[in-house]
């Protein structure tokens, strides 16, 4: 059955219920009080009137009941009509909105994202426009960046596989030999490509929420000295000092490869946005309070810092900050990974940065292990 139909049924029972109760209160109580009021104006006691006041009384009563029958009968069907009639508005008021809600929706389901349904003056069914409004721009935004993806992937490909190209040609037409240096940068182009291809495959998994993690016990601080040491000679070669606060343990419950691999990705993009002679800090700390315990690793630079405007766009696939300068190339989608691995433990990633020119602050956020 329709809702419209619905609608109509619902509120033409109300009425019907309604006239109903109406017509048997009245039906049976209106006689007794007319009894009660004709013996009160004509007496109680006998007198030699008594047997003509009877018949006119019962004559009376009898007309009395027949009127008031005609009368709510009429006034039952002039009920019902009415509340048809106002049934009919109402579902037909309540329903237009939904139906503009309705066509708004498949227009979106269509591919038509820039749709906007009206907001009714009903609380209920406004909320439920804005509801839809907002699908709507939640599904343009997906598919602005699924678009903006496709094409910075084709953008990231272009690079190698132009040298690729070039190198091959050159071989196949004599300009370039066959030599152990010319087979090395094919070599450099082809491992540039299979680390975006991983890197794709790891942020297709985190965004999708399929991280295959391995949780085990842990301590926070080892890890954030491992990945210091991992990267402790590029540091030294970059003439960057790294400084490792991480004396304290932080147990945590976690995948070591992952978050070792959130960390790596921290420190080496300080490392490329910090200059010679800059500082890079890790230091590791541990937070217990009512509103829950967490260990943060905390990784600052002297860098380029981050402009208001990116501190959330540098999170972003494949977003790159404008003018920074970079040692080696990545695929940019690091930070996007490591964001989403955090968040997979039930931690998180965030930036702060007093602007360009004045370094930047990244801290990874972790539960601790449970008691």
């Amino acid at each position: 059955m329709r809702l419209s139909l619905r609608l109509f049924v619902s509120h033409a029972g109300v009425a019907v219920v309604g006239a109903v109760v109406a017509y048997l209160s009245v039906r049976l109580l209106a006689p007794a009080l007319f009894d009660h009021r004709i013996g009160m104006m004509n007496g109680t006691g006998p007198g030699p009137g008594m047997d003509m006041a009877t018949t006119m009384r019962t004559q009376v009563h009898a007309a009395f009941l027949a009127a008031l029958d005609s009368a709510l009968a009429l006034g039952l069907l002039a009920g019902v009509a009415v509340a048809a009639v106002a049934a009919a508005a109402i579902a037909g008021r309540l329903l237009r909105p939904l139906d503009a809600v309705r066509a708004a929706t498949r227009r979106v389901a269509s591919g038509h994202y820039d749709t906007s349904a009206a907001l009714p003056t009903e609380p209920e069914l406004a909320a439920l426009a804005t509801d839809v409004n907002t699908l709507a721009r939640a599904l343009a935004d997906t598919e602005s960046r699924r678009t903006r993806l496709l094409g910075d992937v084709a953008h990231e490909m272009r690079t190698p596989l132009t040298a690729l190209d070039g190198y091959v040609e050159g071989m196949i037409d004599g300009v370039f030999a066959a030599s152990p240096d010319t087979l090395a940068s094919l070599s450099a182009e082809l491992r540039r490509l299979h680390r975006l291809a991983d890197d794709l495959s790891s942020l297709s998994r985190t965004q999708e929420q399929r991280l295959d993690l391995r949780l085990v016990d842990a301590d926070l601080a080892d890890l954030a000295r491992r990945a210091a040491t991992r990267l402790a000679s590029q540091f030294e070669d970059a003439h960057v000092t790294l400084i490792v606060d991480a004396d304290d343990a932080v147990p945590v419950r976690v995948d070591p490869d992952r978050i070792m691999q959130v960390l790596t990705n921290l420190l080496g993009n300080a490392l490329l946005a910090t200059p010679a002679e800059g500082t890079v800090t890790i230091s590791v700390r541990r937070f217990e309070s009512r509103s829950g315990r967490r260990g943060d690793v905390v990784v600052t630079d002297t860098g380029v810092g981050v402009a208001g405007e990116d501190i959330e766009r540098i999170f972003e696939r494949f977003y790159r900050v404008p003018g920074q300068r970079r040692r080696s190339a990545g695929s940019g989608v690091g930070l996007t990974i490591a964001r989403g691995i955090a968040r997979g433990h039930g931690g998180d990633v965030t930036v702060s940065s007093p602007g360009r020119g004045h370094g930047s602050t990244f801290v990874v956020t972790l539960p601790l292990r449970p008691i």
